[in-house]
């Protein structure tokens, strides 16, 4: 039987010549769905994905509250990484791929993964939803990258757009969705963000707190962004489909410039916080708006750690064996 108090989905039925437009509730959609086209494993199903990010909630309409609670639940269930690179596998965007190595497997992905599967369940659940591409802000030519290497969502709810980005990582990383609303302070656990009009862009940008290093042995680390407020990424509306990424998605894990190419990372949020892995280097954040900082527990593990931490510390359970990398390249924590 369907629990009827779940999200409701629209379906359209031809009989006898009649257009019937049905409400269902949306596990009830899933499980139809399941019977007729999950005849193979490989088959995405809904219900899985809401399983991984532990939602059991019930709701009866796809409002705001839900979005953030399904947004919130990603980002503290599934890591922004890109072990995939450091492991000898290939990061592809054919959906079905993603969704088994994320949802099946105990991985998490960069954007093009994470990003791309969320927006095809915001879509499957009834979500005005659009795909968007962005340009990550680089610290070390003051510019945003010519490429949009960073792949976000755009809802619309009740006629008000939001921007979903559910892998970003780190400390950049938002836990909801943000109101598409120029220059409004929108405080989250990690700082005060804010969605600027600048005309032709719109920029993404955060005012944290500072920086506090209990380890004085990384009291100096490039790791650790010492500015307050800094831009994150610019985009446009117009929308994108996936073709549109595949070129950078080759790019981005085979150029030996590219970010993902010089460090291996794992970061995912936590209650208080986030974790990282970045190469060696694991950390622990702990943010304290009270206090006006953010406490950072970093050490170097030893190669031996490290598939216990990514086990017990990000749920990830890798199938081929991790080379570490941490070159000297524009990210920090």
């Amino acid at each position: 039987m369907c629990d009827k108090s779940l999200f409701r989905k629209q379906i359209v039925i031809r009989l006898a010549g009649l257009k019937i437009t049905v409400a269902l509730p949306l596990n009830c959609f899933a499980q139809i769905l399941a019977r007729t086209t999950n005849t193979s494993k490989g088959k995405m199903n809904l219900e899985e994905y809401l399983e991984r990010i532990g939602f059991h909630s019930s709701f009866d309409k796809l409002d705001l509250a839900t979005l953030k609670l399904i947004h919130k639940l990603h980002v503290m269930s599934i890591p922004f990484e890109n072990l995939s690179i450091h492991c000898g596998e290939r990061i592809t965007m054919d959906l079905e791929v993603i969704f088994n190595k994320i949802v099946r497997s105990s991985r998490g992905g960069w954007c093009f993964e994470n990003n791309f599967l969320f927006g095809w369940v915001l879509r499957e659940m009834g979500y005005d939803t659009t795909m968007l591409g962005s340009r990550i802000f680089s610290s070390t030519s003051n510019d945003f990258l010519p490429t949009e290497t960073h792949l976000i969502n755009k809802i619309i709810i009740d006629g008000k757009a939001y921007i979903a980005d559910v892998s970003f990582g780190v400390s950049s990383q938002v836990w909801e969705p943000l109101e598409l609303v120029s220059a409004k302070d929108q405080p989250q656990a990690a700082g005060v963000f804010r969605l600027i009009d600048k005309g032709d862009i719109w920029v993404l940008e955060k005012t944290g707190r500072k920086p506090e290093i209990l380890n004085p042995d990384f009291a100096k680390s490039s790791l650790v962004d010492w500015k307050v407020t800094k831009q994150i990424y610019g985009f446009t509306l117009v929308p994108r489909e996936v073709d549109h990424f595949l070129e950078t998605n080759h790019t981005l894990q085979t150029d030996p410039a590219s970010l993902f190419i010089r460090k291996s990372i794992c970061s995912l949020q936590t209650p208080t916080g986030f974790r990282a892995l970045l190469g060696w280097t694991y950390s622990e954040v702990t943010y304290k708006p009270e206090e006006g900082v953010d406490v950072f527990d970093m050490r170097n593990i030893r190669d031996d750690e490290i598939e216990q931490i990514l086990r017990e510390k990000f749920n990830v359970k890798l199938q081929n064996k991790l080379q570490p990398v941490n070159h000297k390249a524009w990210y920090t924590l």
